[in-house]
């Protein structure tokens, strides 16, 4: 059928931030095994449990959604950045070039994170609430956020989801009741 590797949010491996802040889950990073500074586009679940300053990512262009929890709010110390991300399911576009802090609006906060290299890569960042249909792109990921869902007649739970690299796919995302939300990400070429 296509060739999307299926994973689950609760088999993720969770890596514990340098600053103690918070943890990561990363669903995927391409070319694979790439580090931190050599990776063309990455995608991971973060929960950030303390407040402080965001890792510095030169010529990374980011997208961060608050998944679960009070959200944090996101400045500059210069002002030209003062973001409250607490509307969850509601994508907000930075570049990873600033020097970001981040103070708690409560307790923790889970954010779904996509950074692509500029120049090389950038990315389409949806959250679906219907039936859709995402055109193709060369690598991306699906990941069902609230009820389940169908993609490609293959079902798709609460808490799973698909991703691909280096093989164009198309998808049809039809969700199996109300109130469920898809986020759904294609990488493209700059």
């Amino acid at each position: 059928m296509n060739s999307a590797l299926r994973f689950s949010r609760a088999t993720l491996p969770v890596t514990p931030w340098k600053n103690g802040g918070g943890t990561t889950q990363e669903i995927i990073s391409w070319p694979q095994g790439a580090a931190l500074d050599s990776f063309g586009w990455r995608i991971s679940i973060a929960t950030i449990a303390a407040p402080g300053p965001f890792s510095v990512f030169a010529g990374i262009d980011r997208v961060i959604t608050l998944l679960e929890g009070d959200g944090v709010r996101l400045f500059t110390q210069d002002a030209r950045i003062d973001h409250a991300l607490d509307v969850p399911l509601q994508p907000f576009a930075f570049s990873g070039d600033e020097a970001i802090d981040c103070t708690m609006r409560g307790g923790l906060t889970t954010d779904f994170n996509v950074m692509t290299r500029r120049g090389q890569w950038r990315a389409d960042v949806k959250v679906l609430d219907g039936a859709s249909a995402i055109e193709p792109a060369p690598h991306g990921v699906l990941l069902a956020l609230r009820g389940a869902w169908r993609l490609n007649d293959a079902p798709c739970d609460e808490g799973e989801g698909l991703h691909w690299a280096d093989a164009a796919q198309a998808w049809q995302a039809t969700p199996e009741g109300p109130g469920a939300r898809l986020m759904a990400v294609r990488i493209l070429p700059a």
